[in-house]
């Protein structure tokens, strides 16, 4: 069986949880993980597709949202992911992926330590364009991070493991 782990990331938080994700999922699939600007249109074969980015602006990442994120991991001296720059996003790769009659799905986002009422939700974005796109989406996380820059809150990588294991029983085995 095949996953699919797609992440836009900023700072390096979704990354890491991405690579969590991945990891716990990769003792039940052959997983993939990659970022929006490599994540290909077509997902045949594919059975679980994850995919995860930041919370910015009460929602998903934007053009406009990464610009401003540049900007501040600049005047901060924060060290950026090396995809964070790419002119594709998560915005930009659910507009253009095939439709995923079949496929399940899991959502998640990294997000300032508040709670989503305050700081909006790019999990609930990224569910609802998937299902928009016919996938048949099983769950939506959030992981913490200290602030809007991280690091990741205490124990986040262990619960995106612990969460991907369980999505690991979200496909039923094919004989």
């Amino acid at each position: 069986m095949r996953a699919l782990v797609v992440y836009e990331s900023m700072y390096g938080n979704t990354r890491t949880v991405a690579e969590a994700v991945a990891a716990a999922l990769s003792d039940s699939y052959d997983v993939e993980l990659v970022p929006a600007h490599e994540a290909p249109p077509s997902l045949q074969g594919i059975e679980l597709l994850v995919v995860g980015g930041p919370t910015h602006v009460h929602g998903m990442a934007s053009d406009r949202s990464r610009s401003a994120a540049t900007v501040a991991g600049q005047k901060h001296h924060t060290p950026m992911d090396p995809s964070a720059t790419a002119a594709t996003g998560l915005r930009d790769w659910l507009r253009q992926v095939d439709e995923g009659t079949g496929i399940r799905a899991a959502a998640f986002e990294t997000r300032i330590d508040k709670p989503a009422w305050m700081t909006g939700s790019a999990a609930r974005g990224i569910a609802r364009r998937l299902r928009a796109r016919r996938f048949d989406v099983a769950a939506a996380e959030s992981f913490l991070v200290d602030d809007s820059e991280g690091p990741l809150a205490d124990g986040e990588v262990e619960r995106a493991q612990a969460w991907a294991a369980g999505l690991a029983n979200v496909v039923p085995d094919r004989v």
